[in-house]
């Protein structure tokens, strides 16, 4: 194990982005920039750039698995984050694989269904497995706008109430809190809203116009997974992730034509 000022060991169960800005390439910065250790299992390869995926090539549940063992085996995990996971076998892998080698271990699950196109990511089938037997082991659940809107069924209020409300309802669904992030409401100001057991909150920034925002739902998540596996509180892990994020975004150098990737290493001193 680790402690707070240690170098925490997060296992990311997630899609490849060849552009490397989202999925397990932005989780690995992001939890290299915020000291820890990311080891990952792939769940799917995609050919994508700044203008949109082109193909997707799938990874069979049970080589999934067989990642995850390999991984919890010999280095460990002080958290888990799991991301794009495509279809039902896929979830039950993980979810298998979980209870079997890391039932103590925080989950950070992101509910990767909806892109930031709008595009839906996420069978519907697979997205009631997820909610059957992943959310209820959750630490923490962190959906967009939209993901909260599919989980709930109805639509939410882009609203600082609005999104503070569906984290409260969300952890009906069994996860210990709920982060519902709201980049996708209108307005100059940006809300989270997280909701736990003890209390409920919604963190304020300014919105930072720029074409750069293409995986901050994954850096997000796998910074908050960082803090979380260093031992910090989870407010303090929130905090911690959206202070990088912001200047993640601040600093993008605006790569590509399209939706850029964030400067996952803005913090990183230059040669």
């Amino acid at each position: 194990m680790t402690d707070r000022f240690g170098n925490a060991r997060v296992l990311v169960v997630a899609g490849s982005d060849s552009g490397g800005g989202a999925g397990i390439q932005a989780d690995l910065k992001a939890v290299m920039a915020l000291g820890g250790y990311c080891t990952t299992a792939i769940t799917a390869l995609t050919a994508q750039n700044t203008q949109g995926v082109q193909d997707v090539h799938t990874v069979p549940p049970g080589f999934v698995g067989a990642q995850m063992r390999s991984v919890l085996t010999d280095i460990g995990a002080d958290c888990v984050k799991t991301g794009m996971l495509h279809d039902t076998a896929v979830i039950d892998a993980v979810a298998a694989e979980l209870d079997a080698l890391a039932p103590e271990v925080p989950l950070v699950v992101d509910p990767v269904m909806v892109a930031q196109s709008g595009d839906r990511l996420l069978a519907e089938a697979a997205a009631e497995r997820l909610g059957d037997v992943l959310l209820p082991r959750a630490t923490l659940l962190t959906p967009n706008l939209p993901e909260a809107e599919v989980l709930l069924g109805r639509s939410v209020p882009g609203t600082e109430a609005g999104l503070q409300e569906a984290a409260r309802a969300l952890r009906g669904f069994g996860a210990e809190a709920v982060l519902v992030k709201g980049g996708h409401a209108p307005g100059e100001e940006v809300f989270d809203c997280l909701a736990t057991a003890d209390e409920e909150v919604c963190f304020r920034s300014h919105r930072i116009e720029t074409t750069s925002n293409h995986g901050t739902g994954c850096t997000l998540a796998s910074a908050i997974a960082a803090g979380i596996a260093r031992g910090l509180p989870l407010r303090e892990a929130v905090t911690r992730a959206r202070d990088y994020l912001h200047e993640a975004l601040r600093t993008a150098h605006g790569l590509g034509s399209g939706a850029g990737p964030v400067n996952h290493a803005f913090n990183i001193a230059p040669y």
